[in-house]
């Protein structure tokens, strides 16, 4: 039986979700799923897979911009949940799911897709390339020796679930969003869920404490937002606290709000989840071999869509110009050249009928155009093609930026 690709109809989206717990290996209450996903979900943006009335994957996504190198924001997609049933994997169902969901990203004109991949293996095939990474650090308070940085402002805590704490987070993220290349804009729903105001229909509801740091004119220029687990070892404490987002506009905010976090009574470790690999903050503890970090792992993968409107979008710390030919089976013609001319000053990008410096195909130009990703990196995974020497060579040095892209927001 042929499979069917089309949008979902909010009818159809218990079914949905029963595929995406499936896949997921998860079984939430389903009914409640489906109930809170139907004011989130866009139909027009959900796409199924059917074998006969049976829906057997699911690919979706919902609008957000993302801040791109310089400060500048390009609309986005945000894509996920995206799954196969494991009974109907191998039959070019993801591959069909993805072709029409990239086929509606280009008629809205958004100029990425990007994602959160359950595995590394997957997406690189559909043109998305691995663009930032994260890390989890842990700090062992005893050990520390305190922070780096003398005291200013105020550290006060706040209701999490009130609608003035919403506010202030929002304003000081939308703030911050802004000037971090890699960062999305959050739906209400994040909010909503991250300060338990809703609860998480896959787990259970966020119930923790948010602090905010006041400058000394008293406006807020930070926050974070914390749970913990008190115990003990042999009568000593031994609680743990885990941050699952500070957020900081000012260096006196960080400074602060770290020296709190590790002052709390009863902790004795604190656990700074989803980080940047080049984390500032570790460089506030004074004693530095009482930080360590887990594993990192590849976070947000890119997908171009519009690779000109792309790279004029973003700045540029040294000047180049050079002609890609951008390798993009999704896009009219599967090849494109673009003449760049690129520099601090900004860029223009144009079509044109010159002889290609380097032949990229499109996931590696996902991968490092946020600027942390060495295009000549992943090109040894993906493949590219100079045709003048020395093209590869200062496109990865085009691309490359001073500080690291990092998204803190999960999708």
């Amino acid at each position: 039986m042929s499979i069917e690709i089309r949008n979902a109809d909010p009818s159809e989206y218990r079914a949905a979700v029963d595929v995406v717990s499936t896949a997921f290996l998860d079984r939430p209450d389903l009914d409640a799923l489906a109930a809170a996903v139907s004011s989130t979900w866009e139909a027009a943006r959900t796409w199924i897979a059917l074998d006969g009335t049976a829906v057997v994957g699911v690919f979706r996504s919902w609008p957000t911009e993302l801040t791109v190198p310089g400060g500048a924001t390009v609309a986005a997609a945000a894509v996920g949940p995206v799954t196969v049933l494991p009974t109907h994997r191998r039959r070019g169902i993801l591959r069909a799911l993805a072709a029409a969901d990239d086929r509606a990203t280009r008629e809205r004109g958004e100029t990425f897709a990007l994602l959160h991949a359950s595995e590394f293996g997957i997406y690189g095939r559909y043109g998305y390339g691995p663009a930032t990474r994260a890390t989890d650090w842990t700090i062992r308070t005893e050990a520390a020796g305190g922070v780096h940085g003398g005291a200013s402002g105020a550290v006060e805590l706040v209701p999490p679930r009130d609608t003035a704490t919403k506010a202030t987070l929002k304003s000081v993220f939308d703030a911050w969003r802004v000037r971090q290349p890699g960062e999305v804009a959050r739906r209400e729903l994040n909010w909503d869920l991250d300060l338990g105001i809703e609860a998480q229909p896959w787990g259970r509801r966020w119930n923790g404490w948010v602090a905010i740091h006041r400058d000394e004119a008293g406006g807020v220029d930070g926050y974070a937002r914390y749970t913990a687990e008190s115990e003990d070892h042999d009568l000593l404490p031994a609680g743990t606290l885990k941050v699952d987002e500070l957020i900081a506009l000012t260096d006196a905010a960080n400074v602060a709000l770290l020296r709190y976090l590790m002052d709390v009574d009863l902790v004795r470790t604190v656990k700074l989840e989803n980080r940047p690999e080049s984390d500032r903050l570790r460089w506030l503890v004074r004693n530095g071999r009482a930080v360590g970090n887990a594993p990192s792992w590849d976070s947000v993968w890119a997908r171009p869509f519009d690779v000109r409107a792309a790279l004029e979008a973003r700045s540029y710390e040294r000047e180049s110009r050079l002609v890609l030919e951008v390798v993009d089976d999704g896009a009219g013609g599967g090849r494109s050249s673009l003449a760049l001319d690129a520099g601090p000053d900004g860029a223009r990008c144009a079509p044109t009928d010159r002889s290609p410096d380097v032949t990229l195909p499109v996931a590696a130009i996902g991968a490092a155009y946020l600027g942390g990703t060495r295009l000549r990196d992943i090109t040894l995974a993906t493949g590219a093609d100079e045709h003048r020497a020395g093209a590869l060579a200062e496109a990865d040095a085009l691309f490359r930026t001073g500080a690291e892209p990092f998204c803190s927001t999960h999708f």
